[in-house]
């Protein structure tokens, strides 16, 4: 099993992502800018090689994103060789200075393009690429941790509404206020903590004021037996 150890880096600015297109026989696809290391080459100065010969542009190595491994199987092998492949994956972040992009000539990549996140998933792409966005916490659709911050954000309004009805229903004095406004019916109708306060919530006040006329106290005894619902 043949062994390859390469470096890749992760460019992004901008809401795109710098992509080349690899191409080899008939296998083609759009990856990562990088490549296999030479040796005794360091891997950040594998990654500044490879984007130089392969985008045209000067790149500056940032924080290592991680290291994937895999073994893969290859289609196109020289007869007698082992198929598999043991690749080791390097992956960077890094920046790059503006210019304009330049195509690799007689190399494994035949184009350098500014991709929009968006539109990543529309391309025929291999492994890496999502190997790399995934590292970098890049969402290609642009829309995975908005969905998210719904679900959380969803999650927050109900434990806000169970906490609102709980206040609601801990707090509420409904049952409470016969007992402590006992034997007068007139009472429920001058409570603003059941929400049944009306322009009549000052008859207690009044029938208090009119109690020496017993045509008046008639009067309050019709009224609290008319609207028995309000206790």
């Amino acid at each position: 099993m043949d062994l390859r150890v390469a470096a890749y880096a992760v460019i992004e600015r901008r809401g795109k992502i710098l992509l080349t297109h690899w191409r080899r026989g008939h296998l083609h696809g759009w990856t990562l800018p990088g490549g296999g290391l030479d040796a005794g080459e360091d891997p950040k100065d594998a990654v500044v090689r490879e984007v130089l010969e392969e985008t045209g542009l000067n790149a500056r190595v940032g924080r290592l994103l991680g290291v994937d491994s895999r073994v893969m199987v290859r289609e196109e092998v020289p007869e007698g060789s082992d198929p598999e492949l043991h690749t080791i994956r390097i992956v960077y972040r890094a920046t790059v200075q503006d210019g304009p992009l330049q195509h690799e000539i007689d190399g494994s990549s035949d184009e350098a393009r500014w991709v929009s996140l968006k539109d990543v998933g529309s391309l025929k792409t291999l492994s890496l690429v999502q190997t790399g966005l995934r590292l970098a916490g890049i969402s290609r659709r642009g829309g995975g941790s908005g969905r998210g911050g719904q679900g959380r954000s969803g999650g927050g309004k109900g434990s806000g509404a169970a906490k609102s009805g709980s206040a609601k229903s801990g707090g509420a004095p409904k049952r409470e206020a016969p007992k402590r406004e006992a034997p007068r019916r007139e009472t429920p109708k001058g409570d603003d903590s059941q929400g049944g306060a009306t322009p009549g919530g000052g008859t207690p006040k009044a029938s208090a004021a009119r109690s020496s006329s017993g045509r008046s106290r008639s009067r309050g005894a019709s009224r609290s037996g008319t609207k028995p619902g309000d206790a």
